[in-house]
């Protein structure tokens, strides 16, 4: 009976293997709105087949404000809004992982050139 669960086992190990459940892959955004990504110059994603995480989507804050001394108060400060965040552009270089299946692809991060 030993033998035969080997057998299995061995199997669904090498079934895991030959499916690749992640791969590293590298990529390009192409365009961002919509979002588009050519990976290693071989095929482009819509956003449709991208997972992207909230670190590389555009953050804003809106800290517009006046203040008040002594009865008075001065003009508007910060009257435009805060980047806090950029999100993906046209031209960023992105590390991209290739969830099982290879239907869809996370973007792990943006590549930076030092």
């Amino acid at each position: 009976m030993s033998g035969l669960l080997d057998a299995i086992k061995k199997a669904g190990i090498g079934a895991i293997g030959a499916g690749q459940p992640v791969a590293i892959l590298t990529g390009t955004v192409t365009k961002d709105n919509p979002l588009e990504v050519t990976v290693d110059q071989r095929f482009a994603l819509t956003a449709d087949f991208l997972i992207v995480p909230e670190s590389l989507t555009k953050y804003e804050i809106d800290a517009k404000h006046t203040h008040s001394y002594g009865g008075g108060t001065t003009g508007q400060a910060l009257p435009d809004k805060l980047l806090i965040r950029r999100g993906l552009e046209t031209g960023d270089k992105l590390i991209l992982l290739r969830v099982q299946g290879g239907n869809q692809y996370l973007i792990l991060d943006r590549v930076v050139e030092t």
